[in-house]
């Protein structure tokens, strides 16, 4: 592909200046960015490359959502606990679901994300042949995760042999956007010898190693019981630190021994805000984590507890916690938060060379959001008020979103997909969810409600 240039009124490359630059943009070669400046500046450098400029308009790069899980439950699995959330409506609903379910959901949820400005998922989920062709064919980068369970108990989640033939079979797949890696659901959710097996399975191929973890008190409490240690100095002592790359979601009932722990063997984190004030688990130590040089993405949680995808609501509610949680209205700057879910994500999941920021040498991910909208006036973009990142954190909702560009290819323009009607996946959902939820009725029925399953998410 020749050399495409892409401007608007307003970039925010998210470089290590934390520039805000108007009028300009970057230039694009086989979907790897070659030059980034001024509108003028690209024009002389490439006469002949096509040009689209994009008035109204801020670019910036592909936002990456760290942690999420696909599925069809929104707003069905509400006002519980996490225990109870999981027994009575999560685990149950993994007994029965299907592939043709699970697959349905991901090109619905990646649709979603990539409509709001999402480039990259990690996605914990089932059946991740449909969730890979599905990224394939919609646009977007994907790390797949295999929602594991390891263990007797645990029999009806997806195995650590599906985990490691998406591994042999996905692996670089889609021009290098499908990044397969090893997934338990919960540390708990594989014996003895399923632990060891995630490990050096993630070892023997070079790839991360994720698993929920710390996400409420009980874990702490269940870990001590079990093993005599806090989660993070018991997962350190079964060798989950020695996969290539561990990444933690949640994280938030960590001590400073933990974190220190956590910075020194490079185990990264994904923050879900939204989701851990649904499930009432906490206030995660996101400032002491980041202080410390933790690497912190920022991630949705799935669709059922949330309720949406937008990691724009996200990035909003990822600051006012973080200030909420310290009482101080300083906390969680708005560079920050931008940065945790751009540049954050993308060294969470060993992508930092590659994705996060618009410079020369990375991939062409980028969004293109409205300013001519009234939340995002005043737009001020030099000064002491400047307010285009403020801006971009508080004001900004998914929807303003109208361009998505993955690889250099655009796979939203004027606010609608270019590589999937919506109706049609929205429809094929509401097909499926009928069967889905009468077999999960049925299931319960004949368990009588008690599924017994209190072990942590």
């Amino acid at each position: 592909m020749a050399v495409q240039i892409l401007t608007a009124d307003v970039l925010v490359p998210m470089d290590a200046a934390r520039s805000v630059l108007t009028d300009a943009g970057f230039a694009h070669e086989d979907g790897t960015i070659v030059a980034v400046g001024a509108r003028a500046e690209l024009a002389a450098a490439y006469p002949h490359a096509p040009a689209r400029h994009l008035s109204d308009r801020i670019l910036m790069p592909g936002l990456i959502n760290a942690h999420h899980h696909s599925g069809m439950l929104r707003g069905t699995a509400e006002h519980l606990p996490v225990w109870e959330w999981l027994r009575l409506h999560i685990d149950p609903m993994h007994r029965v679901l299907t592939p043709e379910d699970a697959e349905a959901a991901s090109w619905l949820c990646y649709a979603e994300g990539l409509l709001s400005g999402t480039t990259t998922v990690v996605d914990m989920w089932r059946y991740m042949d449909g969730a890979a062709r599905a990224a394939s064919s919609l646009g977007n980068r994907l790390v797949t995760v295999n929602y594991v369970g390891e263990h007797p108990d645990y029999d009806y989640f997806d195995t650590l042999d599906d985990n490691q033939r998406m591994l042999e079979e996905w692996r670089g797949g889609a021009g290098g956007r499908i990044m397969p890696w090893v997934g338990l659901e919960h540390p708990f959710y594989a014996d003895d010898a399923g632990q060891r097996r995630a490990i050096a399975l993630a070892q023997e191929h070079g790839v991360g190693l994720y698993t929920h973890c710390s996400e409420s008190e009980l874990d702490v409490t269940l870990f001590l019981e079990r093993t005599g240690k806090r989660p993070m100095h018991a997962l350190e002592s079964l060798g989950f630190f020695d996969a290539p790359r561990t990444m933690i979601a949640h994280a938030v009932w960590l001590d400073e021994g933990e974190i220190s722990l956590m910075a020194d063997r490079g185990v990264s984190v994904s923050h879900n805000p939204v989701s851990n004030m649904k499930l009432a688990s906490g206030f995660a130590p996101v400032a002491e984590l980041l202080a410390t040089g933790v690497d912190v993405g920022i991630g949705t949680d799935g669709e059922k507890e949330n309720n949406n995808l937008d990691m724009f609501e996200e990035m909003k509610v990822a600051s006012l916690l973080g200030k909420l949680r310290k009482m101080d209205a300083a906390a969680m700057d708005s560079w920050q938060v931008l940065e945790m879910a751009m540049l954050g994500g993308a060294r969470a999941i060993g992508q930092g060379e590659h994705l996060g920021s618009l410079e020369v040498g990375k991939q062409a991910d980028a969004v293109a959001v409205r300013t001519d909208t009234p939340r995002m006036t005043p737009l001020l973009t030099e000064g002491p008020y400047l307010n285009v990142h403020h801006n971009l954190v508080h004001a900004v909702r998914g929807s303003d979103v109208t361009l998505t560009m993955v690889a250099g290819t655009v796979v939203v323009d004027d606010g609608e997909l270019t590589t999937a009607s919506m109706p049609d996946l929205i429809a094929r959902v509401r097909e499926l969810v009928p069967a889905l939820f009468a077999r999960r009725t049925a299931y319960l029925e004949d368990s009588g409600e008690q599924t017994g399953l209190m072990s942590p998410h």
